[in-house]
């Protein structure tokens, strides 16, 4: 078994001298640490780092992991960019760090190009496919040079195991949904309503039509309330600490009586008392920040698995991080004959199939 000091020296060295590379790992190994102690083998007094993260928020953890490891002398030498603001900077840096480098699109081709110096790229998440935008910019500018992923560290033990189970739902049938249209009121059904969005879809004519037709439906399907009863009813069955990843607020709030959202201003103190255990259940519509540890959370029920199964994983994820002998169990919901079915196997894709199992 391998030790995280030993990962993250291994993908320092796969990544050497390259001027252009990258590396996927797996959560709880440590991106951050290999971006960090990369920048520390080649400090100098003049140097210049960029990190390019997707959100604001992940700089937080580059600034925690130098002052914890020991490596504060690094900040005043890094710069913090979005990748949406990347284009605006300048390009004298010794080095760019590409957090969550799948994130990279099109956009960013001709700054790239001009940026002469090295770049390191960081993913738990690769892309899958060589000739999507994302596989191409990730192949053009940090191809993968090391790999480490979920099941590997969970052989090591870096990770607790896990098991997915995998519920499917019928679409309601019965006219309960209440539609208000032009001073008009009918009820229709989700089923009825599913139909009617794929048909809109399907005879689409331009792209952007098709993107709102796949944005309405995926809408309806995240607000359907079949869902939320039997999520309602599956935690009530659970009697161990669980996290229920929402889809909206509203439905946060009733699913549990203590929600963490940004219109909840109870929201830090309902966390606190989630990882303290002074409660057992919590709903969330957003990913908890990355160095939040939620000490014993053996359970978890995930509504909706989005057209981008990095969300998904990302929160399987939150549930890998038990002690290393015990086991986490993911509650992952669709609804049966949907586009909902082709969400969730792209979400677990990357996991063992023996640990899956299909209700």
């Amino acid at each position: 078994m391998k030790t995280k000091d030993e990962i993250q020296q291994e993908a320092l060295k796969a990544v050497g001298e390259n001027k252009r590379c990258g590396v996927a790992v797996s959560m709880g190994v440590g991106k951050t640490l290999i971006g960090l102690r990369h920048m520390a083998q080649i400090y100098t007094e003049d140097c210049r780092f960029l990190v390019v993260a997707p959100k604001r928020s992940i700089f937080q953890s580059w600034i925690d992991d130098a002052e914890k490891f020991k490596l504060s002398y690094l900040l005043d030498h890094i710069e913090f960019s979005t990748y949406i603001s990347l284009v605006k900077k300048d390009v004298d840096y010794d080095c760019i760090y590409l957090d969550e480098c799948h994130s990279l699109l099109l956009t960013h081709e001709p700054w790239l190009n001009s940026y002469k110096g090295r770049i390191v790229g960081l993913t738990g998440t690769p892309p899958k496919f060589p000739s999507s935008e994302k596989g191409k910019m990730v192949e053009s500018f940090c191809p993968m040079v090391y790999r480490y992923m979920v099941d590997t560290a969970v052989d090591d033990r870096i990770l607790n195991d896990y098991r997915i189970v995998i519920h499917g739902i019928e679409l309601d049938k019965n006219k309960t949904l209440r539609v208000e249209k032009n001073g008009k009121v009918w009820f229709t059904s989700e089923e009825a309503t599913y139909d009617y969005w794929t048909g809109r879809l399907e005879n689409a004519h331009s792209g952007k039509e098709i993107q709102i037709m796949r944005i309405m439906r995926m809408k309806a399907l995240m607000e359907f309330p079949s869902k939320e009863k039997y999520a309602a009813q599956l935690l009530r069955s659970i009697d161990e600490k669980c996290i229920v990843f929402a889809n909206t607020h509203k439905q946060a709030d009733k699913l549990c009586s203590h929600s963490y959202h940004s219109s909840n201003p109870k929201s830090e103190d309902n966390l606190m008392m989630f990882k303290d255990g002074n409660i057992k259940k919590l709903s969330s519509v957003l990913q908890l920040n990355e160095g939040v540890n939620i000490p014993d959370l053996k359970q978890g029920i995930i509504l909706h698995s989005y057209a981008n199964e990095r969300k998904s994983s990302q929160r399987i994820g939150r549930l890998l991080r038990l002690n290393p002998k015990e086991t986490s169990t993911v509650h992952i919901l669709y609804y049966k004959d949907t586009i909902d079915l082709m969400w969730v196997k792209k979400a677990i894709e990357d996991f063992d199939s023996d640990k899956i199992v299909w209700k």
